[in-house]
């Protein structure tokens, strides 16, 4: 059954939506490669969500490597494991959303990322 929808059914996304959230390369993959000449609401939904997920991803990470260089301390460094170790489990919750094809927001950032980029 055709529709005059410019997204295609739900379980079409579902590759872009995994991709998506294996690093900034697999984003990059997701949304030029896969995504941008056949969206889906679920790959729109989830590129959204992964994109700023990435991006402060990369941010902590340069923050940590500048304040650690600058003051030298361990302690630092075990702070920003804790960050980091709350990156992983918001990633490993929006991945299980994404494999399970649902549009689902991840904790914290989710709602965020969906008013951010809308053009996605």
């Amino acid at each position: 059954m055709e529709t005059n929808s410019p997204f295609k059914a739900p379980e079409d996304g579902k590759t872009v939506a995994i991709v998506s959230y294996i690093t900034i390369v697999g984003w990059l993959i997701a949304y030029l490669a896969m995504h941008k000449d056949n969206k889906t609401e679920l790959g729109s939904y989830q590129l959204r969500q992964t994109l700023l997920l990435h991006i402060l991803y990369l941010g902590t990470n340069i923050l940590a490597e500048i304040l650690i260089r600058i003051t030298l301390s361990g302690t630092l460094a075990n702070l920003f494991w804790i960050v980091y170790v709350g990156y992983i489990i918001i990633w490993i919750i929006g991945f299980i959303g994404a494999v399970q094809g649902e549009k689902k927001p991840i904790p914290l950032i989710g709602e965020k990322a969906q008013t951010m980029f809308p053009s996605i």
